[in-house]
C-alpha cells in the first residue's frame, strides 16, 4: 500500500519539477492528485480533506525557500505533514519486562504486514532481542509459506503449521 501510494506521489511531483513557479492552478492539480492517492490508499475521506486543505493552504502561502525549487517545496510541505498527521513524533517499542512482548500486526489484505514482520525481526534481532514470528493466517493459501520465506530471511525463527495448512482452526500460539 505505501509503495503504490510512494509512487502515485512521486509520479505527482514529477509534473510540477522544470517550473519556475507554482500558480494556484499547479496546486489544485497537485492536491487533486495527492487526495486521489490518498483515497485510493484507503485513508479516511475526512482526514484526506484536512490534510489537503492544509498542504494547499501551506502550499499557496508558502514563500518558496531560495535553496528549494517550487517541486521540492511541495515534497517538503507534504512530508510536514504527513508527519504531523501521524503524530509528529517516533514512538520506541516498549518491551515487556518479563517477556514474552507480544507484537500483532493488522491490516487490509497486501497492506505489507508480512514483510514489516520480517523487517521488524531483523531490527530486533540486531538489537539484541529473540524476536519469532508466529503464523496465524491460515486462511490465505501460501501464508504460512510466505511468512517461513521472510522468517528464513530475517534469520529468525517461525512457529507455524505445515506450510498449505488450511484448518480454521487456529493453532496453540494463536489462541
Amino acid at each position: 500500500m505505501f509503495n503504490s501510494l510512494s509512487d502515485r506521489l512521486t509520479a505527482t511531483f514529477k509534473n510540477l519539477r522544470g517550473k519556475g513557479r507554482l500558480t494556484e492552478a499547479d496546486v489544485d492539480a497537485t492536491v487533486r492528485e495527492i487526495r486521489r492517492a490518498l483515497l485510493d490508499a484507503d485513508v479516511a475521506v475526512p482526514v484526506v480533506r484536512e490534510f489537503t486543505s492544509r498542504v494547499r493552504e501551506r502550499a499557496l502561502g508558502a514563500e518558496v525557500s531560495g535553496a528549494l525549487n517550487p517541486s521540492q517545496q511541495i515534497v517538503k510541505i507534504v512530508n510536514e505533514e504527513l508527519v504531523e498527521i501521524l503524530g509528529g513524533e517516533t514512538r520506541r517499542i516498549r518491551l515487556a519486562k518479563n517477556g514474552p512482548t507480544v507484537i500483532m500486526l493488522a491490516g487490509l489484505q497486501g497492506a505489507g504486514k508480512t514483510t514489516l514482520a520480517g523487517k521488524l525481526s531483523k531490527w530486533l534481532k540486531a538489537q539484541g532481542h529473540s524476536p519469532m514470528l508466529v503464523a496465524c493466517d491460515l486462511q490465505r493459501p501460501n501464508a504460512v509459506t510466505q511468512l517461513q520465506v521472510v522468517g528464513q530471511r530475517a534469520n529468525v525463527p517461525v512457529f507455524a503449521p505445515h506450510p498449505g495448512a488450511t484448518s480454521t482452526e487456529p493453532g496453540p500460539a494463536c489462541r
